[in-house]
């Protein structure tokens, strides 16, 4: 259906002192939206990650919160933007994908949502002779996006060509002060021989690169992955799922004797758990 005000031309006219322009109709601005928003790979699982769904309980995932709604409300600002780093199930992920959702819907931004380690296997696949892309066609749009979310940066096996790679994003997109959004697992202790810290994953100049172009925010909690398990079991009688994660009575080590009183009588109730977003990392 054409809009009634440019019937479907995108264009309308405005009366600026008395002179009249031509200017985009905000129909147009929509539909650039829609469009962006689809072309940014967000995954189905996150289509609920809203900011304002984000269940924060601990103070770190609290000023997550408060930094990352500061980011949208100032996007573009300087381009800075953000490290979200800590254990796995407290609402990073979340957090990272509302912010991309936000400046998408809100300022009309592009964006693309990545997981680093297909990041990779997609630029590694050019490189196979009957892949047509090349390794630039994939990096192009990580490269100039307005916002880019890296999710589980630091998850895939570190290497020469794993640092170059990643590298070069973030170099590029620290010199163009385009705004890069960070969720990772690595720790980022004093000790440089850590395995699982930025410098060993990364290499120093990338880290360099990203603690100057980001805000870093370590964010502790509950694990929700674990919590809901949990709350699955009480409600069906039945045991968690990935038993080799859990204690011997096939519940997380440190969960309460209220759950476990709820599996013993196979009876429902709703815990309350607290924690980060449902899916989020």
């Amino acid at each position: 259906m054409d809009c009634e005000i440019c019937h479907g031309t995108r264009w309308k006219t405005i009366d600026v002192d008395g002179v009249e322009k031509v200017v985009r109709c905000d129909c147009w601005r929509a539909i650039v939206q829609e469009r962006n928003f689809k072309e940014a790979r967000i995954p189905a699982k996150f289509k609920n990650a809203e900011l304002e769904t984000y269940r924060p309980d601990t103070d770190s995932q609290r000023d997550a919160l408060r930094l990352a709604k500061k980011f949208v409300a100032e996007f573009p600002g300087d381009g800075r933007g953000l490290v979200f780093y800590g254990p796995t199930g407290v609402g990073k992920t979340h957090l990272a994908v509302a912010m991309l959702k936000a400046v998408i819907q809100q300022k009309g931004a592009r964006g693309f949502f990545f997981v680093t380690s297909e990041l990779l296997r997609l630029v590694r696949e050019t490189y196979n002779r009957s892949v047509e892309e090349t390794e630039m066609e994939i990096l192009r749009p990580v490269l100039e996006a307005d916002v880019l979310v890296m999710d589980d940066l630091g998850f895939e096996k570190t290497s020469e060509w794993v640092q170059e790679t990643l590298g070069l994003v973030i170099n590029t997109r620290y010199n163009t002060k385009r705004a890069t959004i960070v969720t990772s697992n690595l720790r980022d202790p004093m000790d440089n021989t850590d395995m699982n810290s930025f410098m060993v994953q990364l290499g120093v100049r990338s880290r360099s690169r990203l603690i100057e172009m980001c805000q870093w925010v370590e964010v502790q909690g509950t694990d929700v992955r674990d919590t809901e398990r949990v709350a699955k079991a009480a409600r069906t009688g039945h045991l968690p799922e990935a038993p080799e994660r859990l204690g011997k009575k096939g519940l997380p080590p440190k969960t309460g004797g209220m759950a476990r009183a709820g599996l013993k009588e196979n009876r429902s109730f709703e815990l309350k758990w607290s924690g980060g977003k449902a899916g989020s990392k």
